[in-house]
């Protein structure tokens, strides 16, 4: 099987691959779109393990990721969650967006992310030893609605924790080379327009321009979508509805491209 397109910003395949040789939890850090389950499936791909991977939302709770009894004719089965399957197994199960999860998510983990290694199954009265090779990984996005969903210091300090961050121009434009098969000189514009909106900070935008935002431009460009056309849908409208910024970001694409 062929691993997936990642592109290497520092040391984090190193990191990554020492906690797991120590069974240490892993947490990705950063904002939306920055390559962080890009790099999960990539690593899964490299060590040749299974990944299981979940979105959190705030409806996701312990029972979800644990498992829960079903009625099948006349009895109750039970039936186990992906967290319980990926312990049993020895698979990687990444946790995307934990920030966002119901606080019983949290407390379901915790005898997962120290020296126990165990899950607790109250429903079955059971306690599961990991697999050796089962590892727990978590992402959140630190600046989204800060101050309401965010992971507590003594939960972070069951990780090993790394920030994940927007790549520097000449990489980024390669990535999206890479990804798209766009030319070079576009690319390198698009990523002058990431660039440009991310640092408008008075905008007050909630998510920036990621580089999954360029990518989905750089698609529609390379079949055949006009370049101005393609930046206002794919960069601009999902940034924000208010009507004035809109108006101002397409100005500026339709300048830079």
């Amino acid at each position: 099987m062929s691993l997936p397109y990642y592109h290497q910003i520092g040391k984090e395949i190193e990191v990554f691959e020492h906690s797991y040789k120590n069974k240490i939890p892993f947490l990705l850090k950063g904002p939306t779109g920055t390559g962080k389950s890009r790099f999960i499936e990539y690593m899964a791909g490299k060590l040749d393990k299974k990944l299981i991977t979940i979105a959190c939302h705030e409806e996701t709770s312990a029972t979800d990721l644990i498992g829960r009894f079903i009625i099948k004719g006349a009895e109750a089965i039970w039936l186990d969650g992906p967290l319980t399957k990926a312990v049993k197994e020895g698979a990687i199960i990444y946790l995307d967006e934990i920030a966002e999860a119901r606080p019983d998510v949290i407390v379901a983990i915790h005898s997962l992310t120290d020296h126990r290694r165990e899950l607790y199954i109250d429903k079955l009265g059971e306690i599961i030893k990991a697999h050796d090779d089962f590892m727990l990984v978590a992402s959140f996005n630190p600046g989204y609605q800060k101050g309401f969903k965010e992971l507590k210091p003594s939960t972070k300090q069951r990780f090993v924790a790394l920030s994940f961050t927007y790549p520097e121009e000449k990489i980024e434009a390669e990535i999206l080379v890479n990804e798209t098969d766009i030319d070079k000189a576009t690319a390198k514009k698009l990523v002058a327009i990431a660039t440009k909106i991310r640092n408008l900070t008075e905008l007050g935008l909630t998510e920036t321009v990621s580089t999954r935002l360029l990518v989905d431009a750089s698609k529609l460009i390379h079949s055949g979508l006009s370049k101005r056309l393609s930046t206002h849908v794919a960069i601009v409208e999902p940034l924000t509805d208010d009507v004035e910024i809109i108006e101002a970001l397409r100005d500026l694409c339709d300048l830079m491209i």
